[in-house]
């Protein structure tokens, strides 16, 4: 694989599976020159008939990202802050797992496992790592701190690509609770938006003696019959809240508009080779999550400035670019495909939420309490959306702080 030259070969640590190596971004100039190449002899479709996005991600935007990842886009300059960080390689159950690993200066600091998402990497936690692990060069108490760990998930970025079914969400919770014991931690609490989310719900399910409790950003709180209902295209129940009703709204949007994506990578992920050929290709299909995240990254092409920059969001597509990792990431969707995201699991650890506005769907206290009977933080945040920690980490960081600090002995 193209992004590293220094994880010692398999062969050589089969003798050890449990052992942990330094990990280091080294990816080769003529990586990149053929990246730019392709950016470059792109075939672009004709102009979408309308004036705004309900046809997709429009052909302006995808130009004016295109232009500056060809010309303008330093790709050093994430892999130098990536190398700035510890790296590392574990093997966990047959796969290597990549994850990033920063001890805080402080004593008692809280032990603390970050999941991201799709279409994601790491490149979404990095603006966190420092209010978390050095808070009072931040704004916040020394009590307030955390090690964290940021693993990228199997399929994604620097970790495995699977070569069989099953590393689906349930099986990484179960080994994000090894990866953590295997750095030592006897106590330890994860965080998750997006698949994370999902990831931290699983391992509430689980509920290791380790894990003192989750954060999520993403919250799953729509009872069976309500998710049901809205994934069908059923007008609201009658009864609702405004919270209720702008939930449920929200969530059937995304049932009905917005998540075909999700369709596709969840039935079949195989098919999806144009995202595995073409940068340009790819970048189009990553900036369509939903239409509040596309609607602030066409913005920022369009020269505003926004809480992500052009580099951020091209830092996220490059990474996936240079490691192939387009349907390797895609076939989790296929691995979960009809487990429900939003609904409620059932989790009885303790609990705390951050309600962004822009979030897929705003989750109401009363569905939040009912899904998470140990609730210790539920708070509604003034900005911010799906991809929170990338986008407002200060205001994310403040929320991860709050909210398990009551977990703290």
């Amino acid at each position: 694989m193209t992004q590293t030259s220094a994880a010692p070969q398999r062969s050589k640590r089969v003798a050890d599976k449990n052992a942990i190596h330094p990990f280091r971004v080294n990816v080769p100039e003529a990586e990149l020159a053929e990246l730019r190449r392709r950016i470059d002899a792109t075939r672009w479709p004709d102009r979408e008939t309308v004036t705004d996005q309900t046809q997709g991600v429009q052909l302006a935007t995808t130009q004016a990202l295109a232009r500056y990842w060809a010309t303008d886009y330093d790709w050093r300059k994430v892999e130098a802050k990536l190398n700035a960080l510890p790296n590392f390689i574990t093997e966990i159950d047959g796969l290597d797992i990549h994850f990033i690993h920063v001890r805080s200066k402080h004593e008692n600091a809280l032990p603390l496992i970050v999941t991201h998402g799709w279409p994601g990497s790491i490149i979404e936690q990095l603006k966190i790592i420092g209010p978390l692990t050095d808070p009072t060069a931040h704004g916040g108490k020394a009590e307030d701190a955390f090690d964290v760990v940021i693993p990228s998930i199997p399929g994604y970025g620097f970790s495995g690509k699977p070569t069989s079914p099953g590393w689906d969400p349930v099986h990484i919770a179960r080994a994000w609770v090894v990866l953590m014991k295997r750095l030592g931690y006897t106590k330890f609490v994860a965080q998750g938006g997006d698949w994370g989310a999902i990831i931290v719900d699983w391992m509430g399910l689980q509920a290791a003696p380790e894990l003192l409790g989750i954060h999520t950003n993403m919250p799953g709180i729509f009872p069976a019959d309500i998710d049901g209902a809205a994934f069908a295209g059923l007008p609201a129940p009658s009864g609702f809240s405004a919270d209720e009703k702008l939930a449920y709204d929200r969530v059937q949007f995304v049932y009905q508009k917005g998540i075909a994506y999700g369709f596709q990578m969840g039935l079949r992920p195989q098919t999806l080779y144009g995202i595995a050929d073409s940068p340009v290709g790819l970048a189009a299909y990553f900036l369509d999550h939903d239409a509040r995240s596309y609607e602030l990254i066409a913005r920022v092409f369009d020269g505003k400035t926004e809480g992500l920059t052009r580099d951020d969001i091209l830092d996220n597509i490059t990474i996936t670019w240079l490691t192939n990792t387009a349907i390797s990431s895609a076939r989790l969707y296929w691995e979960y495909w009809g487990k429900g995201y939003f609904n409620a699991k059932g989790v009885s650890v303790p609990v705390a939420v951050s309600v962004f506005p822009d979030e897929l769907y705003p989750a109401p206290r009363s569905w939040t309490e009912k899904a998470y009977p140990k609730l210790i933080h539920y708070n509604r945040l003034p900005k911010g959306g799906h991809f929170a920690a990338w986008e407002q980490p200060q205001l994310f960081s403040e929320e991860v702080r709050a909210g398990f600090r009551s977990l703290r002995s």
